[in-house]
């Protein structure tokens, strides 16, 4: 659907087309012939029927040319569709499939029911303002940012979705009902990127392109998105941020179903919410432990904000990551942790702007499908040029010493990339596509505190001093996407 994460992984093998299946039961004995047909039709009318965008990621560029419907009238065609696929999952005999479609058939299952929760009763695509502005952007910046295909290829599918793009901002206006004040501040904080992307770093990723005629339509389609945006931008502050008077959260009860149908955790919230603070507890007994070992004179806080100041400046921001990349690998060989599938580094570069409001690291790699560019991109956000001094140095506090570690760590090695690079040998297709962020952060945050535990950020391992590497793992207590002040 349009409003799944743009880091989703779409995969997909070959399809499986012909007539729909009945929803009546079918027994034990064809159950692993009649799943995997199912899950082929799936993907095929509805995944990448629902999402093109999707699909373009993906690397299956048949679907380059389309954008996603965003009308109310498209939403109610998904809701049916994907109705109607769960009743012919459930009409399957799960006992009669064998161990991995077993299981493959409860990830799918609980992915149609998550996103029937996402659209039927969370209703983003009623709250959500960016989720048009920032979707759209996205759906034009998979086309450009990677040369999957010659240069005038790639501008004429842009094109093609760049002439639907205006009627989405037209069905934003009719959806959007009354949006959490905070989606709105965002969108509004993001647009004027957005413009400014549109006006500059599209025009100049198809500057190489010789066909006329698709430039000549290029011109006129971009301005027309441009337009678009500035009107949507407009009509944001002066109609839509005074009612958004909406309420972000999603209740108890609705958050709990989530859980279970997009992470398959039947965990009690109450449990959840303990283990969470045991877990803060945990870190800020580890941070003062530390804190005290490297200057016992001064308090926890007066560390942190010392740490604070131990960062790159902006412009170096990107090389400090970079920079930690051969010691990391260095140390997952010399250690035996995990095979690295690929010798291809990540490209740092500057996050992209439909995602700068909410993000300050990423991964970006190629989908398990592209066969024509290997690139992964390690996106992070920067200070914005227009940013006070002050406000720059606060944002910068984020990249310390220590969290440019735990963050490269995360996102890159053994984090992130490494997951990504082997997401082509999963077993299903299933698996390569439906992804859940307890198995893709989870990796993530595990491989952080594995790190640590296995000695790197010692010194002569990734630490150059006795000092440096307390203050790694200080600064390291748990997350390389979570400011270490909250240890406190």
């Amino acid at each position: 659907m349009i409003f799944r994460s743009l880091l989703a992984l779409p995969i997909l093998g070959s399809f499986v087309i012909g007539s729909s299946l009945s929803a009546q039961h079918v027994a034990a004995d064809g159950a692993n012939q009649t799943f995997s047909f199912l899950a082929d039709q799936y993907f095929e009318q509805v995944y990448f029927k629902f999402s093109p965008t999707a699909g373009t990621g993906a690397g299956l560029h048949q679907y380059d040319a389309q954008l996603e419907d965003y009308s109310a009238a498209g939403v109610q065609r998904e809701v049916a569709a994907l109705h109607d696929f769960e009743k012919k999952l459930v009409a399957i005999d799960p006992k009669g499939l064998d161990a991995e479609p077993a299981a493959d058939y409860v990830i799918l299952l609980n992915s149609i029911r998550g996103e029937l929760l996402q659209l039927e009763v969370i209703r983003g695509w009623e709250k959500n303002p960016d989720s048009y502005s920032s979707g759209v952007t996205g759906s034009i910046f998979s086309i450009m940012e990677r040369p999957y295909a010659p240069v005038n290829v790639r501008l004429r599918v842009a094109v093609e979705r760049e002439r639907q793009i205006p009627q989405v901002f037209v069905e934003a206006r009719k959806n959007l009902k009354n949006p959490p004040h905070i989606y709105t501040e965002i969108a509004l904080e993001q647009v004027d990127g957005l413009v400014d992307f549109f006006q500059k770093d599209v025009p100049s990723a198809f500057a190489d392109a010789d066909d006329a005629q698709a430039k000549a339509d290029f011109a006129k389609t971009n301005a027309a998105v441009v337009d678009a945006l500035k009107s949507y931008g407009a009509w944001m502050k002066t109609d839509l941020l005074p009612r958004s008077n909406g309420d972000f959260r999603y209740g108890a009860d609705t958050f709990s179903k989530d859980l279970a149908d997009s992470e398959m955790v039947d965990i009690p919230l109450d449990h959840l919410l303990q283990i969470g603070y045991a877990d803060l507890h945990k870190n800020q007994d580890e941070f003062a432990r530390v804190a005290k070992e490297i200057d016992p004179t001064k308090t926890p806080q007066q560390e942190l904000a010392e740490l604070a100041t131990m960062h790159p400046a902006p412009d170096k921001l990107l090389q400090a990551f970079h920079d930690r990349f051969n010691a990391e690998i260095g140390f997952i060989r010399s250690h035996h942790i995990i095979t690295i599938p690929s010798e291809v580094q990540p490209t740092l570069e500057e996050t992209p702007p439909f995602m700068r409001a909410t993000t300050q690291a990423s991964m970006d790699p190629p989908g398990p499908f592209e066969t024509h560019s290997t690139k992964a991109y390690f996106n992070v956000t920067l200070p914005e040029p227009s940013w006070s001094p002050a406000r720059t140095s606060e944002y910068m506090a984020a990249f310390n010493i220590g969290t440019i570690v735990s963050t490269s760590v995360h996102e890159a090695y053994p984090g992130h990339y490494i997951q990504f690079l082997w997401t082509p040998q999963f077993p299903s297709t299933v698996r390569k596509l439906i992804g859940a962020n307890t198995n893709i952060e989870g990796w993530a945050h595990y491989c952080e505190q594995m790190m640590l535990d296995e000695g790197f950020g010692q010194p002569g391992f990734g630490a150059t001093t006795e000092r440096e590497a307390k203050l790694i793992r200080a600064s390291s207590w748990g997350s390389g996407c979570t400011p270490a002040s909250a240890a406190l």
